[in-house]
């Protein structure tokens, strides 16, 4: 039997969650794969025979006592609060999995402490890389711990100050987008969604990650180009105080994104891993507003977008008319080219190869385990869901 593959999948947001299904649904049928996670129903719906380990919530949980609230966070870890039963039984629930599964590799999205934790537990693991400042020693000790790293997106998107001996054992997938329907041509998009073919479209688009795309300095770009239609998509954060205006629309949650995107001319949007490959999947001028994220993920992806010309940003949200007709000259004056080719139509394909080509070697003239030990199983059945005890 192959070595089975798990993954940790961080709940916060869809991203994490889906890169994980677009991967897991590559992989040879007959690998073993399992997901350990907070949010179990991220998988709902997913076709693949998986085992889901439904994790404790520590998202919030109280230190129990001022004592062990003040005690200071070792400049090792990031996030580990002191006397959480949660905590406890989240790690005790990992450890037993990966020893009772006989894991041959564990796909960490995302955790510096739970790849460190499988290096203890002597599993190999992986971390997905991500964008950000992350040269202090807690990411960089759990980088090294790991027998590789995957970076979902283009090698010409690395930060220049990723160490070179890291950077050479990170895998790049190309850029990986979850979305996988037909992208259709502008005037296809505009007539399926009852859209002016020729008027000016702005769309702006943001996941479900952060609080939403704020809304008043729309109001100030929707007077800054009064001929354009706006429209908003997912989430919106409002302050209390804008002025509506006819030609700025919020549509909320909409069936497919990919059918705005393809419609509008100019794209506003974070710079999530997903939400900027969604955009060069349809090949879209993109205007980048990175959201706040720990260690500036965002921002540092932002930089290189805007490098490699796939992109433009302001250094905040414009809140005059002046700077948003600036703004949007210069997205205009984007071929979309250099965005499109950021995009991987087999990402996650080449990233499946890679971790199952991975798991192999690594395992490669491994003894079969003795008579009565503990063997990795495959669920019986689809998304087989194991609650934390």
């Amino acid at each position: 039997m192959k070595k089975p593959i798990a993954f940790f999948v961080h709940h916060q947001g869809r991203g994490h969650a889906n890169r994980t299904m677009a991967v897991a649904a590559e992989f040879a049928r007959d690998r073993p794969v399992s997901v350990l996670t907070a949010g179990p129903h991220l998988f709902d719906g997913f076709s693949r025979d998986i085992e889901i380990v439904a994790l404790p919530n520590m998202i919030g949980a109280a230190v129990p006592t001022p004592r062990l609230y003040a005690e200071p966070t070792p400049q090792v870890m990031h996030c580990v609060p002191l006397g959480l039963s949660e905590m406890r039984r989240t790690m005790r629930q990992i450890l037993d999995h990966l020893d009772e599964r006989g894991i041959g590799l564990f796909v960490v999205d995302v955790s510096a402490e739970i790849a460190l934790l499988s290096r203890i537990a002597s599993v190999p693991a992986v971390q997905i890389r991500m964008h950000g400042d992350r040269q202090d020693i807690g990411h960089v000790g759990s980088y090294e711990a790991c027998v590789g790293m995957l970076a979902p997106f283009d090698a010409r998107l690395e930060q220049d100050d990723y160490p070179a001996h890291l950077r050479a054992r990170t895998f790049y997938s190309g850029g990986l987008c979850t979305s996988i329907d037909r992208v259709p041509d502008r005037a296809e998009a505009r007539a399926r969604l009852g859209l002016d073919p020729d008027r000016e479209i702005v769309v702006a688009v943001t996941g479900g990650g952060g609080s939403g795309t704020p809304y008043a300095p729309l109001t100030v770009a929707a007077r800054a180009a009064p001929d354009a239609l706006w429209l908003t998509l997912g989430p919106t954060h409002r302050e209390g105080h804008e002025t509506d205006f006819s030609n700025l629309r919020e549509l909320g949650w909409v069936p497919s994104v990919t059918d705005y995107l393809a419609a509008a001319d100019i794209v506003v949007a974070s710079a999530g891993d997903n939400t900027v490959h969604e955009v060069a999947r349809v090949g879209g001028r993109l205007i980048v507003m990175p959201e706040w994220r720990y260690f500036g993920e965002q921002t540092r992806k932002a930089e290189a977008l805007v490098r490699l010309g796939a992109a433009v940003q302001a250094p905040v949200w414009p809140g005059d008319l002046q700077g948003w007709r600036d703004l949007l000259a210069r997205a205009r004056a984007l071929d979309g080219k250099a965005l499109r080719g950021l995009y991987a139509p087999d990402a996650a394909s080449r990233a499946a190869g890679w971790l199952e080509g991975l798991t192999d070697a690594l395992w490669q003239g491994a003894a079969e385990p003795l008579q009565g030990a503990a063997e990795p199983v495959q669920a019986a059945a689809p998304l087989r869901v194991v609650a934390a005890g």
